[in-house]
């Protein structure tokens, strides 16, 4: 059995430090990098948190000048960007820090893609090229995660809306990746079961997608299984009687998942995220309940594939309807829906997703092809 409490590092794709009281090591590191102003990158609900002002006193103890920055919505906007690259220069900061879950993160990283690089913000999208406009330099960033879902932390990307389509577009450079990560599962020790459940079924459709994707990277399958493995094993037990464990192996697993998914995404995260543009839907909740279907979608033609899923979470029954049907129990066995209707999503609602689902960035990546049909008829059974 691993020990979680002994602090350990590993590299990939950058410097990892993880382990029980890992976070007590970034005043040190702040100061041995000869920063001493950085601003702290968190959302509304983190920023009140104990351990979140346990950080802070950490850093003012040492002598560093603090800002927080914390104004930014559950799903992030431009504006949230615009005004951090503001909160940051006007406070003279040295360097930024993302803590907390997938929305911190992808606006602390797109502020520091915003620091040095001014052309407007959406110009940098990656799905037009905009890649090869982040020239200049970025200012040292350093990630915290406080939630095990999206693995945002060991990420180049950021996805941020627009403010008034709500369209989300991916800002992406390797020079966006963290300089090191501390990765604590103590600090997630204080979520509640909800989120910890939706943030985990998160990371775990991460997996199942990244391999389940057409893209052709078998050193991301080898992580997607495994990520799989730890999290079909822990999730429960993390949401439900949380230990140091199974949030050690939480964070292991949405680590893993967020590595393994360069290799691609698909259908299910195509039917989540118009839920978040038009309902502003939890991201992990979208995509917890659109799983189970979209996973069924993709059975046909990819049985082996599927009876492999089975195998890595140990189901007798190895086909893809055994891990649909474990997919379905466990979104029961968490406390979270299995319907779009008991997430807000109306018959009215439908027509308007399927075009957003679409035009998502995400299904062509998909094992197989998906229409707008295709969409419209996978919100419908899941209505």
């Amino acid at each position: 059995m691993t020990d979680f409490s002994t602090i350990r590092q590993y590299n990939f794709p950058t410097t990892i430090r993880f382990g029980a009281g890992a976070i007590k090591e970034l005043p040190d590191h702040l100061l041995s990098a000869g920063l001493s102003r950085p601003l702290l990158v968190t959302d509304p609900m983190v920023s009140q948190l104990g351990f979140f002002k346990d950080i802070i006193r950490s850093l003012e103890a040492k002598g560093l000048s603090v800002e927080v920055f914390s104004a930014i919505h559950k799903n992030p906007v431009k504006s949230d960007v615009l005004n951090g690259g503001e909160a940051f220069v006007g406070t003279g900061r040295d360097s930024i820090i993302g803590i907390g879950g997938g929305a911190a993160m992808d606006v602390a990283r797109a502020i520091v893609l915003r620091i040095h690089h001014h052309r407007d913000l959406f110009d940098y999208d990656d799905l037009i090229g905009g890649d090869q406009y982040v020239t200049g330099e970025v200012p040292y960033f350093v990630t915290v995660p406080t939630t095990s879902g999206t693995g945002s932390e060991v990420g180049r990307s950021a996805i941020i809306s627009e403010d008034d389509t709500h369209r989300k577009r991916i800002l992406f450079s390797p020079k966006l990746l963290a300089k090191i990560v501390y990765a604590d599962p103590l600090l997630t020790m204080e979520l509640p079961p909800f989120v910890t459940a939706a943030t985990g079924m998160d990371a775990l459709t991460h997996n199942l997608e990244a391999y389940l994707a057409k893209m052709f990277h078998p050193m991301c399958e080898g992580i997607a299984l495994e990520g799989v493995t730890l999290i079909n094993g822990a999730i429960a037990r993390a949401v439900l009687k949380p230990d140091l464990e199974s949030r050690s192996q939480m964070m292991i697993g949405s680590l893993m998942g967020a590595v393994a998914f360069q290799k691609g995404l698909g259908v299910v995260h195509s039917l989540a995220h118009p839920m978040s543009s038009l309902l502003d839907t939890h991201h992990g909740l979208a995509n917890a309940v659109n799983l189970p279907y979209g996973m069924r979608f993709n059975i046909a033609g990819f049985e082996d594939k599927f009876r492999q899923i089975a195998r890595t979470m140990g189901l007798p029954d190895e086909s893809g309807e055994a891990v649909v049907e474990r997919l379905f129990a466990l979104n029961g066995e968490l406390g979270l829906p299995t319907r779009l209707r008991d997430a807000g999503v109306r018959q009215e609602h439908i027509e308007t997703l399927a075009d957003l689902a679409v035009a998502d960035f995400c299904h062509p990546n998909n094992p197989k092809p998906v229409s707008r049909e295709d969409f419209k008829q996978l919100y419908i059974e899941a209505l």
